[in-house]
């Protein structure tokens, strides 16, 4: 058995890239489709740790969230004004409650977090923490269920990521941005830790 992994799709025309428009097209089939410079990034379902990661820190965040900031799951996209080539999902995604609209975030988030999956932790690490720093995203975890582990990157003043903080297994990481919760990896997979 093969793990299926991410598959990018260049446009068929370099001169006509696919743009967020296109995205509205796209079948529910339980895959994530996301944008980056214009072509289009296809993801398989996530398996069980991935989905029990996102719905247990979801709630950890939820249940600390102030009232300026909202937390939203994936499926829901993110982009910017003014750039209709990228368009991302992240796996959590936290922003100024104001910023929201029914259908997306058209503005940075505070922070994005991406729970590596076998079929996509080369994107998540590299190209979308590359895409989410030139939005302008102040915060953003990358959680690894196989290692039980948590990097943070934010933002510097030259707008570059610089690690801030790497935790594993029953480690706490003590939040301060984008507001103060405490996360442990291993709570957040439960059953599923070693």
């Amino acid at each position: 058995m093969t793990a299926m992994t991410a598959t990018i799709q260049p446009p068929a025309d370099p001169e006509q890239p696919f743009t967020v428009r296109d995205l509205e097209g796209m079948p529910d089939d339980g895959r994530r489709y996301e944008l980056i410079a214009g072509s289009l990034v296809v993801s398989p379902a996530p398996g069980r740790p991935h989905q029990k990661i996102g719905y247990r820190l979801y709630g950890v965040l939820e249940a600390a969230c102030p009232e300026e900031f909202d937390v939203l799951g994936a499926p829901f996209a993110v982009h910017v004004p003014d750039d209709d080539r990228n368009e991302l999902q992240p796996d959590i995604v936290v922003g100024r409650y104001d910023d929201f609209t029914a259908k997306d975030l058209p503005v940075a988030p505070v922070l994005a977090v991406e729970v590596l999956s076998p079929s996509s932790a080369i994107y998540d690490v590299n190209v979308k923490r590359a895409l989410y720093g030139e939005m302008g995203v102040a915060s953003y975890w990358v959680i690894d269920p196989e290692k039980q582990s948590m990097r943070v990157f934010e933002l510097d003043d030259d707008g570059h990521y610089q690690l801030v903080a790497k935790v594993a297994d029953d480690e706490p990481f003590e939040a301060v941005k984008p507001f103060a919760v405490r996360i442990v990896v291993k709570e957040l997979l439960g059953r599923l830790a070693r």
